[in-house]
């Protein structure tokens, strides 16, 4: 443990501001309450219409999913396919690119797991002392 501290004092400033460089872009990319959310429904179910992502990522508006889509799709993570036709028909599709978040999907599942049953056991030792 000690080691590890040591290690973390170590860095130097400008690793320190290279490492808060990269996690705020990885934040602007795939931050927020959204985006996520939007991502694993594309890699679960497949492509989507607007309409049905709606359904499917519960409690967002047309407005957020609008800018969300949007912001994903310049960050190449989305492809917005238009089909033409009467009516035409708008489909959301994941970007090989998407998927280089697997691992992170993966750490954040684990991870959130984790703390759930953490949060789980304290709050039910609390409740019974």
């Amino acid at each position: 443990m000690e080691t590890q501290v040591a290690e973390k004092v170590k860095r130097s400033a400008k690793e320190c501001s290279a490492r808060l460089s990269a996690i705020h872009d990885a934040l602007y990319a795939i931050g927020g309450k959204w985006k996520l959310k939007i991502i694993i429904v594309l890699r679960e179910d497949g492509n989507k219409r607007f309409n049905e992502l709606q359904r499917a990522v519960t409690g967002i508006s047309a407005r957020v999913l609008s800018n969300e889509l949007r912001e994903l799709e310049l960050n190449g993570f989305v492809r917005r396919k238009v089909y033409e036709g009467r009516p035409v028909v708008v489909e959301y599709e994941l970007t090989e690119y998407s998927d280089t978040l697997g691992a992170v999907l993966h750490s954040l599942n684990d991870w959130g797991t984790t703390h759930r049953e953490k949060i789980r056991k304290e709050m039910s030792s609390s409740s019974q002392a």
